[in-house]
């Protein structure tokens, strides 16, 4: 099939699910669906382009494989904390914002939300399609380059996401800022491994020419949205509102992104 077709059809599939969800979200009245969405159409993007690509089977079942399990992992993760759960601070305040001018507003603001973060799961499956319409039999090293960073960042990402879920659920951590494992090192491990992955999508593209360079922009794209868009901004804020001074002196001593040793408190001046 070609890359046109492709596109279309995997653009046709996107917004589909994303119009579903947004009247799920106007007939509960909970727009963290989103989400959930925005996750699992990247596996719809990897089953389609993976099974209708014109390129290698090896590849192809590579590349795909990578985006749906990624994509599955992700969905099956915010699924867990927004299903039955109230709206989510981040929505509650949208709601707030855009609703003041009545619910019509309101859902015609969604509607041009869930729109685009369809936009943005074709955008950012650019390098799964480039790579699923390369005919060469072989992969290079850099495509299985790539497929390792994959690996090792799904791997950490999965692991400060249950690191994190178990210290909330332990009661005797309740109202304190997780500091342990992973999260002792970054701020958000979780954010960063996740750019990890996009660098490894993005090393896989690179193995087909000649348009594999434009995969490249994606983890450029993702470290943008992770650190100042629904990421990691957005995240401190409201870990600010609800923990206050144990979250700043977090900050103080924890790398915001990158993992790192944290820093040693200051000592003391005498007076």
């Amino acid at each position: 099939m070609s890359t046109a077709t492709l596109l279309v059809l995997g653009t046709l599939a996107v917004v589909a699910v994303m119009l579903l969800l947004w009247r799920l979200g106007i007939r509960q009245r909970n727009f963290s669906y989103v989400d959930i969405g925005w996750s699992a159409n990247f596996a719809l993007l990897a089953l389609l382009y993976g099974g209708l690509g014109a390129g290698a089977p090896p590849r192809r079942a590579l590349i795909a494989a990578m985006y749906a399990l990624w994509g599955l992992r992700l969905a099956a993760h915010l699924a867990r904390r927004i299903l039955g759960e109230p709206e989510e601070g981040r929505y509650v305040d949208l709601r707030a914002r855009w609703g003041a001018a009545g619910e019509r507003a309101l859902n015609a603001r969604m509607l041009q939300f869930y729109l685009l973060q369809a936009g943005l799961n074709v955008l950012l499956a650019v390098p799964l399609l480039i790579a699923c319409q390369n005919p060469a039999p072989r992969l290079a090293p850099i495509e299985w380059l790539g497929a390792a960073v994959w690996a090792a960042g799904l791997a950490l990402e999965s692991l400060a996401d249950r690191q994190l879920a178990a210290f909330k659920a332990d009661p005797a951590q309740r109202g304190r800022v997780c500091d342990v494992g992973l999260w002792r090192y970054s701020r958000h491990p979780n954010y960063f491994f996740e750019w990890t992955i996009w660098i490894g999508y993005a090393l896989v593209a690179l193995g087909s020419p000649p348009w594999g360079w434009a995969g490249l922009a994606m983890p450029a794209l993702m470290l943008h949205f992770l650190l100042n868009v629904t990421g990691v901004r957005a995240t401190e804020a409201q870990a600010l509102r609800s923990k206050g001074e144990a979250y700043r002196d977090y900050q103080r001593r924890t790398s915001a992104f990158v993992p790192w040793p944290p820093r040693r408190p200051r000592p003391a001046t005498p007076r």
